[in-house]
């Protein structure tokens, strides 16, 4: 099975307001992930493609289009 890397470039984060009044307490720094679909405009011929059963377990046909997310509550794809 093909190993994956989970590209960096498709993590963000930044620091939310945090009003006075807040009656939680703050969250300093929040992250979201932002999928590599939005990087590619079209697509390009003879793109990689993934096994049948590789495809099926990640979610895609295609490697460049495939992002590790990992569920902040620990049930993700790894």
């Amino acid at each position: 099975m093909t190993q994956h890397k989970f590209d960096e470039n498709q993590l963000r984060f930044y620091e939310p307001f945090i009003g006075p009044h807040d009656p939680c307490p703050p969250i300093l720094v929040k992250s979201f992930v932002v999928p590599p679909n939005q990087y590619i405009t079209f697509q390009p011929p003879n793109l990689p493609q993934f096994s049948l059963q590789e495809a099926l377990r990640y979610g895609t046909l295609w490697p460049a289009l495939f992002s590790p997310y990992q569920s902040k509550h620990g049930m993700g794809v790894s």
